[in-house]
């Protein structure tokens, strides 16, 4: 069971079952296993989880991706990696810890690991700025790519960010700049790539270290060009309950929306309720999609796999036009 103070506000009725759920099982005899009625409102609640995840709306789905326990990279990192060690600095100007950077292992591969970190309470926050990483953070990964590259490593890459720093140092040290040196960069690194949504996905943040051979999403994460409320922001020029979820509706964000578009190679489910629920079963899960990708992408050889990734980004946003038919007047 969740922790109240987190509750989402499409939650409610998830809270108060789980509530009565709890103290019908705190007044049943522990020795004779769960009656009848347990059994019954334990179904109730897995059916209710189940129907209002299913019909979320797209700001909802923000919401879930923002949730404060919902696990990020560092969780992951802990869960499903092993022999992790991370690397530090970008050799320029300092460390930025919105940006994680190591070698890893996961099964019988040897990976370089990058994702974005927010953290979980206040004092993680603000020292990893929200998980908005400023020059030296892409600077950083770029410098790690290169090095898996050199000994042949895969990437693997955990996007969760609302978007790079806007900070005026950040821009005087050349934010987007480095942004593009990445995208360039990544696009013909001569090593597999993963790249995979764990939470927010948000603008050039996001996109910095998003180019790879299997672009996928959690099933309740975002990808966007822009925040709902940046969009409702120059749209309507005020951000407000109603604003931002016309803007989410509009630019189609969801993973559903962005698989639909080809512009996700796949969404990964997650847990009944959302991986907050069960941040174990998340790992595992992910685990199991990431071990895929890796046997998949060793086994194309490495200059078609630079050539599909290529092709892969250039057919993002081509769509086929039907025949104009003009009626003479």
């Amino acid at each position: 069971m969740a922790s109240p103070s987190t509750m989402l506000p499409f939650e409610k009725e998830i809270y108060e079952l789980e509530a009565l759920l709890s103290r019908l099982e705190n007044k049943s005899d522990p020795g004779a296993g769960p009656s009848e009625e347990v059994r019954r409102m334990r179904r109730e609640l897995a059916s209710l989880i189940r129907g209002i995840y299913a019909n979320l709306s797209a700001w909802d789905t923000i919401l879930v991706s923002r949730h404060n326990d919902r696990p990020q990279t560092a969780d992951y990192i802990n869960m499903i990696f092993d022999d992790f060690a991370e690397l530090h600095g970008d050799r320029a100007f300092g460390d930025d810890r919105a940006m994680r950077t190591g070698l890893a292992r996961i099964g019988d591969y040897r990976v370089m690991l990058i994702g974005h970190q927010k953290g979980h309470s206040l004092k993680e926050r603000n020292e990893c700025l929200y998980g908005c990483a400023h020059p030296e953070g892409y600077r950083k990964a770029l410098n790690r790519m290169r090095l898996a590259a050199k000994f042949r490593l895969p990437v693997i890459c955990f996007i969760d960010t609302p978007g790079a720093y806007p900070g005026i140092g950040a821009e005087e040290r050349g934010q987007s700049q480095l942004i593009a040196t990445n995208l360039l960069e990544m696009s013909r690194l001569p090593t597999p790539i993963i790249c995979v949504v764990i939470g927010e996905g948000g603008s050039g943040g996001a996109l910095g270290i998003g180019i790879g051979d299997r672009v996928s999403m959690l099933e309740f994460g975002y990808y966007s060009v822009i925040s709902p409320e940046g969009c409702a922001g120059i749209l309507w020029k005020e951000a407000n309950d109603k604003t931002k979820r016309q803007a989410a509706d509009a630019l189609k964000l969801t993973a559903r929306d962005l698989f639909k578009l080809r512009v996700i190679d796949e969404i990964i489910p997650e847990p009944l309720g959302g991986a907050h629920r069960d941040t174990r079963a998340m790992g595992n899960i992910l685990k199991a999609y990431l071990l895929r990708y890796l046997k998949e992408v060793h086994a194309v050889p490495l200059d078609e796999l630079i050539e599909q990734r290529y092709q892969k980004f250039r057919r993002i946003g081509v769509f086929d036009e039907g025949p104009v038919n003009y009626v003479a007047e």
